[in-house]
């Protein structure tokens, strides 16, 4: 039988370790592990990687602690915009939302779209039909309603100023979850969803929802989801960029994750991290921040809920 395996992330940056107090990293960590075991819990049953991913995301995507889902952070206009995308490394098969509100569980939207629709990426209002077509449950703003996330926004609103969620610029935590996974078959996949910036304007979108950039899964290579400073990592193409140096250039998972997030992505100006798994089981973890909100589970016994290097 093949080594089946899961990774987690919660975003990468983080509070800064003063801001950190005992109780909310244990919290952090309860709500990671939560994920890890659901997932893990399906790829050990035998599930599908597809199905692994998606229920581990759920879980953080109903926490108010992390930026998607529920603790979506507050747009200028004070609404939440929300992205998510999934891809099946097996078909090549993927599916995102970008531009969504009131949706619970953005990543289930982006599992729609891939397996009930000839699309891979709907946005906006066309994204809200399929949804209310597919008998989605409009939730009442009041459910994605923080007060830390409100304050926040409070502290920016009516400037031109955005932020990557928590704390100061250089220590914020870049708010995106996400999942790999590989299962009993190899077969693995990705799954990524994020609120985006607080105070972000325009339908800014990120590389969250996008393929090849935020969220990205190929058997031949690797299954990745990215968090970090969108912008750059849509720029270098990074879940991508990684699999083409274990395509191209026969570089290890561990190798070309590295590669990309302590090297390329830096080059370009860009901060981060991200989460991978091979067909093979094995789990990469870089970041080039603080820390990274992060969890791994192997049948191999390896298991691990980290939050700072």
């Amino acid at each position: 039988m093949n080594t089946f395996s899961i990774a987690i992330h919660g975003g990468a940056g983080t509070l800064v370790k003063g801001m950190m107090t005992a109780d909310l990293e244990a919290q952090y960590k309860s709500v990671l592990k939560a994920a890890l075991d659901t997932g893990y819990a399906i790829l050990e049953n035998g599930g599908t990687s597809i199905d692994a991913v998606e229920k581990a995301v759920i879980i953080l995507e109903d926490s108010h602690l992390f930026n998607a889902g529920k603790g979506a952070v507050f747009t200028a206009d004070e609404t939440h915009e929300m992205d998510a995308s999934i891809m099946d490394g097996q078909s090549l098969n993927a599916g995102a939302v970008s531009l969504i509100s009131g949706i619970k569980n953005p990543v289930s939207l982006a599992k729609d779209v891939m397996e009930k629709s000839e699309h891979v990426f709907l946005a906006g209002e066309g994204a809200m039909q399929f949804a209310k077509m597919n008998a989605y449950k409009i939730e009442d703003v009041s459910y994605f309603y923080d007060e830390f996330r409100h304050n926040q926004w409070l502290e920016i609103k009516d400037t031109d100023s955005f932020q990557l969620d928590h704390a100061t610029k250089k220590d914020s935590k870049f708010g995106t979850v996400g999942a790999v996974a590989c299962d009993q078959n190899g077969n693995i996949a990705a799954a990524t969803s994020t609120g985006g910036m607080t105070n972000k304007k325009f339908g800014r979108v990120g590389d969250s929802p996008m393929i090849g950039a935020g969220n990205y899964a190929n058997n031949k290579t690797c299954a990745i989801s990215c968090t970090g400073s969108g912008e750059f990592f849509i720029r270098g193409v990074v879940a991508y960029d990684v699999a083409c140096l274990i395509e191209h250039k026969e570089m290890s998972l561990e190798e070309a994750a590295n590669e990309v997030i302590h090297k390329r992505i830096l080059e370009i100006g860009g901060d981060g991290g991200l989460i991978a798994v091979d067909a093979k089981g094995n789990i990469a973890m870089p970041f080039n921040t603080e820390g990274m909100y992060r969890g791994s589970k192997s049948s191999n016994g390896a298991e691990e809920v980290l939050i700072y290097k």
